[in-house]
């Protein structure tokens, strides 16, 4: 008689992985969490006080990452992340208007097209990141996939590539993207005209009523496997609360403040000093590569603009490889379009994770014929 449990369900299997990927309590450590929390808060008041754009999702970012580089033992607020981005998705969710959705949805022509390009750029960008990084055919392909750092090291893995080389290289991407592309949209773009809700009648606390929800829907979007649960989650259902409005609710400048400040760290931590001097040659060519990807993304957002009419600012979120959460809370502070940003980063997302294994069968195909060795 066999005893053995039997296999867990598709979707809580999916589920389990996902939020195996948080913190667990056995594992915190506190002197670690506080002293990326304080170095955190510190890079935040400087570039605040500097007046860099995102101030206080860079700022963060920057000190942490220095100082985990340097070899610090550093750790994100537990969680930090991904409630930080579920509260950037309410503060979205809240903005969408059935004209924001209409117009978001006749740009899909747009979205495709955007995301094919992004992914033959990206490829092509392995052929560029293997001699430069001096790594095998396969890691550089994933490594300069524009999908999920996890996503990637775990395919990577499982096709022979090296794992902690990916995983660097996408770290360096995301870091550099987010430090650049802000910067620049504010530099060469203008901001756009969506206002905020006026204040009036918004009870300053009525948000936090409306966060639990927010985190039941992310929960929901785990085993579907849909991109960034934590952001979408609550940005879809913050607007189904907005169409209905039993009550009106903001979320206020001082949440994303925070928001920002447990991104950022979440987003320093991840450079250890280990992997750096482990992977020297990487670190170099994945920051060569991190920017001439956002080299691109300015002249495809340029592409971008004149094709559909969109903001230069908002065409150039829309097409930059990094984190779906940095580049729509750019798009918010700077007065743009954050849901057409969302929807072709989801999109880019969601496709390359689908397409990823198809697309490399003709990365080997053409990498084959290049250099007349397997992959």
């Amino acid at each position: 008689m066999n005893d053995a449990p039997p296999p867990p369900a598709p979707q809580a299997a999916k589920r389990a992985t996902v939020m195996s990927r948080l913190p667990k309590l056995n594992s915190l450590k506190p002197r670690a969490i506080a002293l990326g929390l304080a170095l955190g808060l510190a890079g935040g008041v400087v570039a605040w006080w500097l007046r860099v754009p995102l101030a206080w999702m860079i700022g963060p970012m920057v000190a942490t990452a220095a100082a985990s580089a340097y070899g610090l033992s550093l750790a994100p607020v537990p969680a930090g992340r991904q409630i930080g981005q579920a509260v950037v998705g309410v503060a979205i969710g809240l903005r969408m208007t059935p004209a924001v959705l209409g117009g978001t949805i006749s740009l899909a022509p747009a979205i495709v097209v955007a995301t094919i390009g992004v992914i033959a750029v990206t490829t092509a960008a392995a052929f560029l990141l293997r001699p430069l990084a001096r790594v095998d055919a396969r890691t550089a392909f994933f490594a300069t996939a524009a999908a999920g750092m996890a996503d990637m090291a775990q395919v990577a893995r499982r096709h022979g590539g090296d794992a902690d080389a990916v995983a660097t290289v996408h770290a360096i991407r995301v870091f550099v993207v987010v430090l650049m592309v802000p910067v620049l949209v504010v530099a060469f773009g203008t901001g756009g005209s969506i206002e905020e809700a006026p204040a009036e009648g918004v009870h300053p606390w009525a948000w936090v009523a409306l966060m639990p929800g927010a985190l039941v829907c992310a929960w929901a979007l785990m085993p579907a496997g849909f991109p960034n649960p934590w952001l979408v989650g609550p940005m879809l259902g913050a607007a189904v609360f907005a169409a209905v409005e039993p009550f009106r609710a903001a979320v206020p400048w001082g949440a994303l403040v925070v928001a920002q400040i447990a991104i950022g760290i979440a987003l320093g931590v991840r450079f250890r000093r280990e992997s750096l001097l482990r992977l020297p040659r990487v670190a170099l060519g994945g920051l060569a590569v991190a920017v001439l990807l956002v080299v691109a993304a300015a002249a495809g957002g340029a592409l971008l603009a004149a094709a559909t009419g969109l903001p230069y600012a908002a065409a150039f979120l829309a097409v930059a490889p990094a984190g779906i959460t940095e580049m729509v809370l750019t798009a918010k502070i700077m007065r743009l379009d954050a849901t057409a940003v969302t929807a072709f980063q989801i999109v880019r997302i969601a496709v390359i994770a689908a397409t990823i294994l198809p697309v490399f069968g003709l990365y080997r195909i053409v990498e084959r014929r290049i250099s007349g060795s397997q992959v």
